[in-house]
């Protein structure tokens, strides 16, 4: 009589059970949301020591009077001062919003340029070969070299304000979308030709989803010269019709001697730089990484 009892698991049979659960725990997504404590010990604590940090080694080196002369390196006291008068005169927003404004709008200027000029040097070869050098070369020109050529052409107006930001960012741009095309795997391509997707459609549906990571770094890295060039063209171009923006407040600073308010002036540009970028690009990163399983959670 034939036995019907079932034969004990083998030992390979576990060691597959085991690894299929192992991956399925792998690709489980965690849903809850971050708590607010760690949150704080996490993403909020550290740089708000590093601040204050930074703030007690420059307060000591006033008051153990390591550098004794205000006209070189003022107290955070007198710089707070002056932020706070630019404050309640209603200047400092003014500041802020000149440079703020011209920034984003050069910025997104170049995202317009730049992204089908990527698009074209990644998918053409003969355009990659005739302008992909030149891109390479333009990325790695100091934007303050473009300002006085740029005042030459177009003179002292906020035209000359973007042609500078366009300049600086749009190679970047460019180069950080044809990185991603470089990356995206050639079965995704042959996969999409397949189901039809090919020209426009393709770009649009395949090559530039696939290429996001290095798009969005190429942003990232555009914005970050977008700013530089602004802050090179105000405080070169001074003109009382461009209005004072945070490079002009710098040089005004340098012109006068007041070292409190080149400070001012430096603590502005940073403050910006630092909000445009969690603002904006930070949480871009991380959607991109999250929608491709690489950040469960943040």
């Amino acid at each position: 009589m034939a036995s019907t009892d079932t034969p004990p698991p083998t030992r390979e049979a576990g060691d597959l059970a085991g690894l299929e659960a192992g991956l399925d725990a792998l690709e489980t997504q965690h849903s809850g949301r971050t708590p607010w404590r760690q949150t704080l010990t996490q993403k909020v604590l550290p740089p708000v020591v590093a601040v204050l940090l930074v703030l007690a080694v420059w307060q000591a080196l006033i008051s153990l009077k390591i550098v004794d002369d205000p006209t070189k390196l003022p107290a955070p006291a007198d710089v707070w001062h002056v932020v706070r008068d630019a404050w309640l005169q209603g200047e400092l927003l003014g500041y802020i919003w000149t440079s703020v404004s011209r920034g984003l709008s050069g910025f997104l200027m170049a995202l317009v340029i730049g992204t089908p000029l990527g698009l074209l040097v990644a998918r053409v070869r003969f355009v990659r070969a005739a302008i992909g050098p030149i891109l390479s070369g333009l990325q790695s020109l100091p934007s303050v070299a473009w300002v006085p050529p740029a005042v030459i052409w177009l003179g002292l107006n906020n035209s000359m304000m973007y042609a500078v930001i366009l300049l600086g960012a749009v190679p970047s741009i460019a180069n950080g979308l044809v990185s991603g095309v470089d990356q995206v795997p050639p079965l995704f391509l042959r996969a999409g030709r397949t189901l039809g997707a090919t020209g426009l459609k393709g770009t649009w549906h395949i090559v530039l989803p696939a290429a996001l990571p290095g798009y969005v770094a190429g942003l990232k890295q555009g914005w970050a010269f977008a700013w530089r060039s602004l802050m090179a063209a105000e405080i070169i171009a001074s003109y009382p019709d461009l209005g004072v923006g945070l490079g002009q407040l710098l040089e005004n600073g340098r012109n006068a001697s007041d070292m409190a308010m080149v400070f001012e002036a430096i603590l502005l540009i940073l403050v910006v730089g630092i909000a445009i970028d969690l603002l904006i690009f930070s949480p871009l990163e991380r959607w991109v990484l999250r929608s491709r399983g690489l950040l469960v959670r943040g």
